[in-house]
């Protein structure tokens, strides 16, 4: 990605200028990365970043100190302005580890949510690594050798192995420079003792990935973020290069505990500075736990990855695709079957869509992929199948997905068949609806045609009524299909849903 100032790539726009907003809400820092698609290349157009230090305020039961709340809260109402101008279809917000620590009964998520006028995605670990390893390969152009990438964030680190543009190994360790901070270096601790003690710490959470990455190896080793750019920029200002080694590494701890603090080290931002030592910590012990010799640093990192992830998307090469469809072929799902399924589906959300509150492209293609997945769960067993299902979509590493979308995905394949669990959402309980009878329709696991059908739904705040009208000669010739409607009313009507049958007319 090419990096210009503000002021000249404002030079740029045209007609057709596409600008693209990524807000990462890590652990340490919030970063905004605003750019604009112009001709085929993306520039930048503008960077925003605040050290947040959101780890710090992780209670003990999942939730954020009042302080570190408001301190985050009043970062988002100063971003939120930036963001007025961006297109919502172009905008993702991705939170990190400090978020996916948070309990369910926390609130900030839905006043942060507020305030951006935006959801948030939170993503998992490993879908993190993904997109930091996506950035950094875009950032650094395309490289044919096989590479480790590392990034040392405030509350995880990220482990990479790929080759070109393809992660072959992906991990994210629950260490990083702000809840090592927290752990380690406290005012008054001794440093030499407590670099000591990080380096164990970090070595031990590195244990048992140690052997796996040293057996698939890699020819260059690539660091991204704050903590290794950071690393990079003092050993510049030392006189040391920007070449990252296990002897550069050695030279700056050496050099903090000379001065007893890490102020002193020339290149460094004060905002850095009280989380230094942690994240400093945290990279020897990967240079002596993987025998890492050079480390470069990049430039790029998650935020970009999220950029090039949404314009992927956006030029239909979504990665969630890709998953649904590994993941059918994984589990050995009937395509036909899920074919058939999809497409009535579909076609019943074409003639309800208007009564969507959410985006509508999005409810339509979470309903896809439900259908695609809604028997994944046959190959552990046909017994509850639709839980099994619900089970390994609820668990499982799904590249591209944040943890909301999976967790809906879920909840739609689980309500598919048999006994309803309520949910929250009337939007999702609606798609669940749409999802059931097409799935009835489909029982049979026919090629015959189709019956004629419509669907109405009413409008209200919550789904309270379903209206099928449908060829009354089909049901004639299928009894079956009648009956399994005629459950289905039964079933429907024990979540308070009015399934109405009647007659289509001529």
């Amino acid at each position: 990605m090419s990096e210009e100032s503000p002021q000249n790539s404002a030079t740029l726009l045209t007609n057709d200028a596409h600008q693209l907003a990524a807000l990462d809400l890590g652990s340490n820092s919030f970063h905004l990365l605003i750019t604009q698609e112009v001709q085929g290349r993306i520039q930048v157009v503008d960077k925003h970043k605040e050290m947040v230090r959101l780890a710090e305020g992780l209670t003990n039961n999942g939730l954020l100190s009042d302080e570190v709340s408001r301190r985050a809260l009043e970062c988002l109402h100063r971003l939120a302005q930036r963001l007025r101008s961006i297109d919502p279809d172009n905008l993702r917000v991705v939170g990190t580890n400090t978020l996916r620590q948070l309990e369910h009964d926390s609130s900030f998520i839905a006043e942060a949510e507020g305030i951006l006028g935006h959801p948030i995605e939170i993503i998992s670990g490993r879908e993190e690594a993904r997109l930091i390893y996506l950035g950094v390969c875009h950032g650094m152009g395309d490289n044919h050798t096989r590479q480790l990438v590392v990034d040392i964030g405030g509350g995880s680190t990220e482990l990479i192995i790929g080759q070109n543009f393809t992660p072959k190994a992906l991990e994210s360790l629950h260490m990083g420079c702000v809840s090592m901070t927290r752990k380690h270096f406290q005012a008054n601790a001794n440093l030499a003792s407590a670099f000591a003690r990080a380096i164990d710490d970090a070595r031990i959470e590195l244990e048992p990935v140690t052997q796996t990455y040293l057996d698939r190896g890699w020819e260059h080793a690539i660091g991204a973020s704050g903590t290794i750019n950071s690393v990079a920029s003092v050993q510049s200002a030392m006189g040391l290069g920007t070449e990252i080694t296990s002897d550069t590494l050695k030279h700056i701890r050496q050099h903090i505990l000379d001065h007893e603090d890490t102020r002193s080290l020339p290149g460094l931002s004060t905002e850095r500075s009280d989380v230094f030592a942690a994240g400093l910590s945290i990279l020897t012990a990967l240079f002596e736990a993987f025998n890492i010799r050079t480390m470069e640093a990049a430039q790029s990192a998650l935020r970009e990855g999220v950029i090039y992830d949404l314009l992927g998307r956006q030029r239909h090469a979504d990665i969630r695709d890709q998953t649904v469809a590994n993941l059918s072929q994984r589990f050995t799902v009937d395509q036909q079957q899920a074919k058939r399924v999809k497409q009535t589906a579909l076609d019943f959300f074409n003639q309800v869509a208007d009564v969507q509150h959410k985006s509508v492209a999005s409810q339509r293609q979470l309903l896809g992929w439900a259908a695609d997945l809604h028997e994944i769960g046959m190959d552990i067993s046909h017994n509850a199948y639709h839980k099994h299902g619900s089970y390994l979509l609820s668990h499982m590493d799904m590249p591209g997905f944040s943890r909301s979308e999976q967790a809906q995905l879920a909840i739609l394949v689980g309500m598919h068949r048999r006994k309803i669990t309520g949910t929250s959402s009337n939007w999702v309980t609606t798609l669940g609806v749409l999802l059931r009878l097409s799935a009835v329709i489909h029982r049979h696991r026919s090629i015959a045609d189709m019956p004629v059908m419509s669907l109405t739904i009413n409008s209200g705040d919550r789904l309270s009524l379903v209206l099928l009208s449908i060829d009354p000669g089909y049901l004639q010739e299928h009894p079956l299909t009648r009956l399994d409607l005629d459950n289905e009313v039964q079933m429907l009507r024990a979540i308070n849903i009015t399934l109405k049958i009647s007659h289509l007319q001529d």
